[in-house]
């Protein structure tokens, strides 16, 4: 098992991306540790990784809270004694033009998906700096490599979790902690299912998203998660500072 005797700290793990993230490095013997902010979906991942023979723990928190971010970590600690691994999944997802977009909806989007990635980061460091070992694997996007209209405050939390990710590369690369983005396309997931349905036409927007992906199909979060595997793994410890497109062929076209 790939990441037997490993702990890891997974945000927004009850749903999409970080569900199956979580359940896929329990399958590959690490201790993991879900969070997220409502405790019904945390409570139906964890049951449902039960089902199939995992033991996964579960916080209620909210990224965009310091005091929450900081106790989450230290749940792990107090639990497991370490934290190997930091995948900063969680997220969120408005569509609108930049003029439409309400400065309220603006600040949640950097709110959850830049500061909490930051603050997750920055609490999370100082223990993996202690053990002079750490993987962080932050949620960017095809979104945070090239412009997509539409969704503009989702491009630019997105652009700013790619930058912040270089930085954090280059601030430990000296130190035993890697940091590396996964990029995904357009993928089977919870929130992408809550765009689709805003959108006028569904089954057209549907076609019209696909269309974007030379492979002509949407991505799955099962091929996501072990695309952050593969970034979690020892055997590519010369990786950092990456950003991973799991997205189709999107970026190359």
């Amino acid at each position: 098992m790939k990441l037997e005797g490993k702990v890891a700290l997974i945000t927004g793990g009850s749903l999409g991306l970080g569900k199956a993230t979580a359940e896929l490095f329990a399958k590959e013997g690490a201790k993991v540790v879900i969070t997220g902010r409502t405790e019904k979906t945390l409570q139906e991942a964890v049951e449902a990784a039960k089902g199939n023979g995992l033991d996964i723990d579960y916080l209620v928190s909210d990224v965009s809270n310091e005091d929450n971010c900081r106790e989450a970590v230290d749940f792990t600690l107090n639990k497991y004694g370490k934290i190997d691994i930091l995948f900063n999944n969680a997220g969120v997802l408005h569509a609108a033009l930049t003029h439409e977009t309400d400065t309220e909806t603006w600040d949640r989007l950097f709110n959850i998906n830049v500061k909490g990635t930051y603050l997750m980061s920055k609490h999370a460091i100082p223990h993996m700096l202690e053990k002079g070992y750490g993987c962080i694997v932050n949620n960017s996007s095809i979104a945070g490599l090239k412009g997509i209209p539409g969704i503009s405050a989702y491009n630019s939390t997105k652009g700013a979790v790619t930058q912040l990710t270089r930085s954090m590369a280059l601030d430990y690369a000296k130190q035993g902690i890697r940091v590396n983005a996964i990029c995904p396309g357009t993928i089977e997931t919870p929130m992408v299912d809550g765009l689709l349905d805003k959108m006028p036409d569904r089954e057209g927007a549907e076609e019209l998203f696909k269309s974007f992906h030379p492979m002509g199909r949407f991505g799955t979060a099962d091929e996501i998660a072990h695309a952050v595997l593969f970034l979690c793994d020892e055997n590519v410890n010369f990786m950092t500072g990456s950003m991973l497109s799991v997205d189709g062929g999107w970026v190359a076209s």
